[in-house]
Formats: C-alpha cells, sequence, structure tokens
C-alpha cells in the first residue's frame, strides 16, 4: 500500500501495461483528478485512489480492474 500524499501535480498516469492514461492535476480526496489536456473531451476526469498499484519514480500505475474513463489516453490520440 501506498500514502496518497506521495502522488504529486504532474506525475504520469498509465494503465497496467504502461501505456500512457493522463497526468495528475490534484488529488482531490479520495480521487485522483487528471488535466483537461489529456481527455478528448477538454473536461476534466477522475480515478480512484484505489485503483492505483503502485509509484514507482513519477509514474503512477493503474491496477487491471481499474476503471478508465472513455477519451482518455490511447483513446483520446485514437478520438483525435
Amino acid at each position: 500500500m501506498f500514502e496518497k500524499i506521495r502522488i504529486k501535480e504532474h506525475m504520469e498516469v498509465a494503465d497496467c501495461k504502461g501505456q500512457h492514461v493522463g497526468t495528475v492535476d490534484e488529488v482531490d480526496g479520495d480521487a485522483i483528478k487528471l488535466t483537461k489536456s489529456d481527455s478528448a473531451d477538454d473536461i476534466h476526469h477522475f480515478l480512484k485512489i484505489d485503483d492505483v498499484e503502485t509509484i514507482d519514480d513519477n509514474r503512477i500505475y493503474l491496477k487491471e480492474s481499474a476503471r478508465i474513463p472513455d477519451g482518455l489516453g490511447t483513446k483520446a490520440t485514437e478520438a483525435a
């Protein structure tokens, strides 16, 4: 388990396979708020803190079971 205080602004968020999902804007309660620039719909999306598997240097890896909102990461690139 990790401490959520280790999650910092501008950290990269990746899925369980290491694919880019987004960039941390801030921690908001028990959720990670992602920057709008990483989404196809230009709005903030949130991920649950419980979906974090590990934190390695400046990168957050999500659990395989994490629900990643549509329009983030590679999906955002495909939609553009």
